[in-house]
């Protein structure tokens, strides 16, 4: 029977036996653990890569949306102070003073044996300072312009030629306080008074007659 000589088994087994030494083997795992690190490492940097991406245009999109909002605010904020100076117009158109109503009124408030002499109106006006809007976050708190406090009287000197001198007093200021313009006009308290008792008698080519005053009271107005 013939026998069989291994010559390289001396060698296979050292090359086993440096296989299968530990140090080698912790070595590999090392190495391998390694290589996973680096490949995991790239992929978190990727991501940050791609999030930081992400972020810089979710930043770009809302620096446009903030420009848009400031923008909207701002023009809001105009608009605010031109409509309320369109109702300050407005309220000023309406509330003004017209003289050549209240002289057209006159002439339908007469009274025999009265003359109306003289008509003087007497306008007071008082300043109240305005303030300025402000924002208040995400809301515009509107300020409000200055206004004017406006109080009127119209002042009618007349005489009372009248047979007796003083009768026709009551009755003239009566016609005043009913004619339409005057009741829709003047306050509604106390718009018509007799601002001193008559005069004194006195005579004018002949003719006797007393002087008196009638203050026409007009409501208070802003403007």
């Amino acid at each position: 029977m013939p026998i069989h000589i291994n010559l390289l088994a001396e060698a296979k087994a050292a090359e086993d036996l440096r296989r299968r030494d530990p140090v080698k083997r912790a070595i590999y795992i090392g190495v391998s653990l390694v290589l996973a690190l680096l490949v995991w490492s790239g992929m978190v940097e990727m991501d940050v890569i791609m999030a930081k991406q992400s972020l810089t245009g979710m930043q770009i999109a809302i620096d446009v949306k903030t420009n848009a909002y400031q923008r909207v605010s701002a023009q809001q904020k105009k608009n605010a102070v031109i409509q309320v100076k369109l109702e300050a117009l407005e309220k000023l158109q309406g509330a003004r003073f017209l003289q050549g109503s209240l002289l057209n009124a006159l002439q339908h408030a007469t009274v025999d044996g009265v003359q109306l002499t003289r008509l003087h109106v007497d306008q007071a006006c008082f300043l109240t300072e305005g303030t300025d809007s402000q924002t208040n976050g995400d809301r515009v708190i509107v300020g409000h312009p200055a206004t004017v406090r406006a109080k009127t009287i119209a002042h009618l000197d007349a005489r009372d030629f009248s047979a007796n001198p003083g009768d026709q007093v009551n009755k003239f200021k009566s016609v005043i306080a009913k004619e339409s313009y005057f009741q829709a006009m003047l306050d509604k308290t106390n718009g018509v008074q007799l601002a001193n008792p008559p005069s004194a008698p006195q005579t004018d080519a002949g003719k006797s007659y007393v002087t008196f005053t009638l203050d026409c009271y007009y409501p208070e107005v802003s403007r």
